[in-house]
């Protein structure tokens, strides 16, 4: 595919500047080096690294001398200040003007609270009842429902959860709900933000869609919030991983709905490959699929992604895609992997990280094919060149603990954006058995697209589309031009006081993780609480070394599944005083890091620790590895996590508390998700005339007491100490994923700072131009001395605006790709649907019938042909295949009736209509209603096997029109041409093959249906083969 190139000159100029920066020093003060070896010791202590640039403070050991440098130094680094920072300054958007745009609702808002305050609980669920009679009658009016809507969502979230939402919170709920994107900083409340829109849209009935990025997230928003909705009378339902088809429906039926954007992706995909569940076709064998009574998914309406940016944008870049088995794995996989391994890098192939390819070199083809005794490796018949090129990929370019881990006997991919595990993921065209075969692991079978959509047009289905996130202005440009989704600042509802530090580099990795557990070892002697945020499994498990060589304690949180399982309880501890916290990416989304601990998520903890194992129900069938058994399963969490241990009187109360609830539910009978959900709420302060909740209300109520005496005291140390300090260790692909990182720290007015330690071995700086730049530190014998410079900092910036700009390149090329497919894919299950719900196909299938004789006219005889050149006996041939039912036809009754070429079609259309007919008659005497069935059955077996084979031939086509723009020929514009000539011919072999399969259709009686089911094959049409190539025309 043609991808932009990325330049990176203004990168270096800029960096070059950097450092130029910090030799001025030595070239107007010989004894640089020494002065400030000398005056380490009185830098100012809040800066653990010396400071190169214009951020050095000198002694003043000889005043005029040092003065008179200084103040060069000051010039030098103004004019290059001055001349950078009109390149890279950009005006902060603090949010001001949108607070000034909603200042009248918001008081509008606020004017209502008074009144709503002083009504019982039950005159303010009856609002809700209100004012959806009113969204119903007129569904444009929503927008003047909005200040009493939120007023109600309001107060019930005082009375549930005893938060108030800010006035900003407010403002944050309305550009959602005006289909916009909310920008709202780390600890303003985005996910109490939600609950505000999505009552409003949820009045008139047609349901909300709260999409989040993992099923954690959406669990614990749905207990949480989710109570406020229900307080005033709403359904709120939950989409999980393990759910039945059921489950789903009724979930998805709710008012409001929780779900990660994978499974409703894929709930979507699944719901278009619905089959019938009732027919009995030839050999009364039933199709082991998903059938009509299990579709899920109600009309799309309103949607609230959280994190919009993770899923728009970074999950963007891969469509979802449903496969189903193929072929058996090959053993050339095998074979294949033992071949990368004993080839070189740089002599039997090259590697291009940046766009992630790998190619063979003269020497590696002629080696390959040597070793495998093959003449050719693009051979059809072998296809040895993919199989290598795979296994170089797997060697080279996925890493295991970076890019995947092993469990088990399995491979599962980490998300490089989140850091979690990818469940049930697999990467495509034989690149995971690759993986596979490299780690010496069984190889699955391999696998063919049935179905596929890409994120961006997925959620453009939706009538109204809006999403918050911390880190989205970065990406605006891409958000308009794509989705037409604006994005608007929030203002935060207090100061941010935060310290972001300039970036510190080193030359080496070794010198930066050095200088990483230095940081570490430094902060946590003055017992600030450390986040450290590393890129990959790998890094965190090398750094969680070093600390324990250097005695520090500290949490480790990555995709590893002891790490996973104990994640709330590490995030719940991440601000205690001196804790240091190792994490992936998964710290930075959905996690809120509380100064001093989290007494209530602690003390919620506490009571899941005691409740769980008494009251749920032993899970069955749960598959771990295939040598252990099964472990039992424990909530037990470390004690260390527990500021304080109980006194007798809070433990005897949580005891007996625990029992009231197992002996009212029943000792162990609960499944684990019906047990959180009611710890969820009996930890929340909705009201309830449940005693078994109250009990165990007060229980956590006396829990959380004890344990926020210890918190706030620990609070009042941390914030004295400076706050959360947070370290980056290498920069990531993109800005946002670094300021996630960044906004753990600094929550509602916290004071807290952060800084980035990076080395010139670093992904970024080796794949987008590092050499450059080291070999200049080279050439000014920069050795281990780190530079640290608002300057390299900007440069470093611009860098990543390149890694970016690549990247959106590449997603826009999938959306512009994907565009094309996606008014085919429409046009295919909206007749797909047709054919799902109908309740008689009889007008589609004479269409079918009429179009066809059409078609077959048109083949053999052709609407040019002059009329002494009809062959009739050719016609006649090809219409009797097709139809047994025409065996009357002759050359001179056809002669008789076509005067013209329009009389010979019309007579053929109507002799394929009655033909059609007659034959449904003659299955109807023999089965009633078994006709209709079959026709159901033959049009959804026959759309997506050749949808399937459809899906496959466009993929071949992308690869081959990406070779065309050697000619001079647009990519995109050809492929749209051969993909519309592609999709005419399926839907004509659709028509078809579905027609001829019904003029063929003889049913077949037989006495015992189940044993005849149970021995069949997995099919109930002839085999594909055989009606493509009989239904030729």
């Amino acid at each position: 595919m043609a991808l932009a190139s990325v330049s990176h000159g203004n990168t270096f100029s800029s960096s070059s500047s950097s450092i130029l920066t910090s030799n001025f020093h030595h070239s107007l003060n010989p004894n640089f080096t020494k002065n400030l070896q000398s005056s380490r010791e009185c830098v100012n202590t809040s800066s653990s690294i010396f400071r190169c640039g214009n951020k050095h403070r000198f002694l003043q050991s000889d005043g005029n001398r040092v003065a008179r440098d200084r103040k060069t130094l000051t010039v030098t680094a103004a004019s290059l200040g001055g001349l950078l920072g009109g390149i890279f300054k950009g005006g902060a958007d603090t949010g001001e003007s949108t607070r000034q745009q909603y200042a009248a609702t918001v008081a509008l808002i606020n004017s209502l609270e008074s009144e709503l305050s002083s009504v019982p609980d039950s005159v303010l669920r009856e609002r809700t009842e209100q004012l959806k009679q009113r969204a119903r009658q007129s569904p444009q009016s929503l927008d003047s429902l909005l200040p009493e809507a939120f007023a109600v969502v309001r107060e019930a979230s005082k009375r549930v959860l005893g938060l108030r939402p800010f006035d900003v919170q407010l403002i944050g709920g309305m550009v959602l709900h005006k289909g916009e994107i909310a920008e709202m900083r780390t600890g303003e409340g985005k996910t109490l933000v939600a609950i505000l829109p999505a009552y409003l849209n949820a009045l008139t009935g047609k349901g909300v869609h709260i999409v989040t990025v993992n099923d954690y997230l959406a669990r614990r928003d749905c207990e949480w919030v989710g109570q406020v909705a229900r307080f005033l009378g709403l359904s709120v339902g939950l989409i999980q991983q393990n759910m039945t088809s059921e489950e789903r429906r009724q979930n998805y039926l709710c008012d409001i709905t929780y779900v990660t954007n994978s499974e409703l992706g894929f709930d979507y995909l699944r719901d278009n490959l619905a089959m019938e569940s009732n027919f009995y076709a030839m050999r009364t064998s039933i199709i082991n699929i998903l059938f009509v009574d299990e579709l899920v998914i109600r009309g799309f309406n309103y949607c609230v992604i959280d994190e919009v940016d993770s899923i728009l944008i970074d999950e963007a870049r891969t469509p979802l895609i449903i496969s189903g088995p193929a072929e058996k794995p090959s053993e050339q996989y095998y074979k294949a992997a033992k071949i990368a391994t004993a080839f070189e890098r740089d002599i039997h192939y090259t590697v291009d990280e940046k766009q992630k390819n790998v190619l063979l070199t003269e020497q590696g083809y002629a080696d390959a094919e040597e070793i495998l005794e093959v003449n050719d490796l693009y051979d059809p018949r072998e296809q040895w060149a993919s199989f290598i090129i795979n296994a170089i990929k797997a060697k080279e370019l996925f890493l295991r603990d970076v890019n995947y881990i092993i469990r088990g006997k399995e491979v599962l991919i980490v998300d490089e954006f989140s850091g979690r595990v990818m469940q049930g993921r697999r990467w495509s065209d034989g690149l995971h058995q690759a993986v596979e075969a490299k780690e010496r692991l069984p190889i699955q079978n391999e696998t063919v697209t049935l179905a596929s959509i890409s994120y961006q047009n997925f959620f453009l289905q939706f009538p109204k589309l809006c999403g918050m996130t911390g880190t989205a202005a970065t990406e605006s440009s891409e958000f308009e031009s794509i989705y037409k989704l604006k994005v608007t600042i929030v203002p935060t509802n207090k100061p941010m006081i935060r310290k972001d530090e300039s970036d510190v580099v080193f030359r080496a990795t070794n010198g930066k993780w050095q200088a990483v557990v230095v940081e570490i070892s430094r902060m946590n002697k003055t017992g600030r609480p450390v986040l450290v945020g590393t890129t990959s499994v790998e890094q965190s498990d090398l750094l969680s070394t070093q600390l324990r060589e250097a005695g520090i304690p500290h949490e480790v949180l990555n995709a590893k599944p002891e790490n996973v399982e104990r994640e709330a309880e590490i995030v719940a501890q991440s601000g205690r005083l001196g804790a240091v916290t190792i994490a992936t990416n998964m710290a930075g989304r959905g996690t809120d890091i509380i100064l001093g601990g989290n007494a209530e998520f602690m003390a919620r903890l506490k009571l899941r620790e005691l409740l769980m194992p008494s009251v749920v129900k032993p899970a069955e069938g749960v598959f771990v590895s295939v040598k252990k058994a099964p472990p039992k399963k424990t909530w037990k969490v470390s004690e260390s996590l527990f500021p304080c241990a109980l006194s007798e009187e809070t433990t005897k109360v949580v005891e007996e508390a625990v029992q009231s609830a197992a002996s009212s539910w029943g000792r162990r009978s609960l499944p684990e998700l019906e047990a959180e959900e009611r710890l969820s709420y009996a930890c929340e302060k909705g009201p309830t005339q449940d005693e078994v909740i109250a009990k165990l209300r007060h229980s956590f109520i006396e829990v959380a007491k004890e344990y926020k005496a210890y918190t706030e005291e620990e609070k009042k140390k941390v914030v004295a100490a400076g706050g959360l300090h947070v370290v980056g260790t290498e920069r990531h692909e993109s800005r946002r994923i670094d300021n996630q990182l960044r906004g753990r720290s600094g929550r509602q007015g916290d004071p807290g700072s952060t800084r980035f330690f990076l080395s010139l071995e670093d992904n970024i700086f080796r794949i987008f131009g590092g050499d450059r730049i080291q070999g200049m530190m080279r050439a000014f014998r920069v050795e281990d001395l780190p530079i640290e410079s608002k300057m390299l900092t900007k440069a470093l910036d611009e860098a990543q605006r390149k890694v970016e700009n690549y990247f959106f390149d590449i997603r826009k090329q999938l959306f512009e790709y994907d565009e094309v497919l996606n008014s085919q894919r429409d046009r295919v299950y909206t007749e797909r649907r047709r054919a799902l719900e109908s309740e008689d196909l009889q007008s589609l299938l004479i269409e079918y019938s009429e179009l066809t004789m059409d078609d077959i006219l048109e083949a053999n005889i052709g609407s040019d042909a002059p009329k002494e050149n009809w062959d009739f006996e050719k016609l006649i041939a090809k219409l009797q295949q097709y139809c047994y039912l025409l065996n009357d036809l002759t050359p001179d009754l056809l002669v008789s009736k076509s005067s013209t070429y329009e009389n010979l079609r019309n007579y053929l259309r109507l002799r394929g209509r009655e033909a059609y007919l007659q034959k449904r008659d003659i299955v109807d005497r023999e089965a009633p209603g078994l006709m209709k069935e079959a026709e159901r059955f033959l049009i959804l077996s026959n759309i997506d096997r050749l949808w399937k084979e459809h899906l496959q031939a466009l993929k071949f086509v992308q690869q081959a029109v990406g070779l065309r723009g050697y000619a001079q020929r647009d990519p995109l514009i050809e492929y749209k041409l051969e993909g519309y000539n592609l999709f005419i011919e399926m839907m004509a072999q659709i028509r078809r093959n579905v027609i001829y399969s019904i003029y063929q259709f003889k049913p077949v009686m037989v006495k015992d249906p189940a044993k005849t089911r149970n021995n069949g094959t997995n099919g109930s049409v002839p085999p594909p083969s055989s009606v493509s190539s009989e239904a030729k025309v």
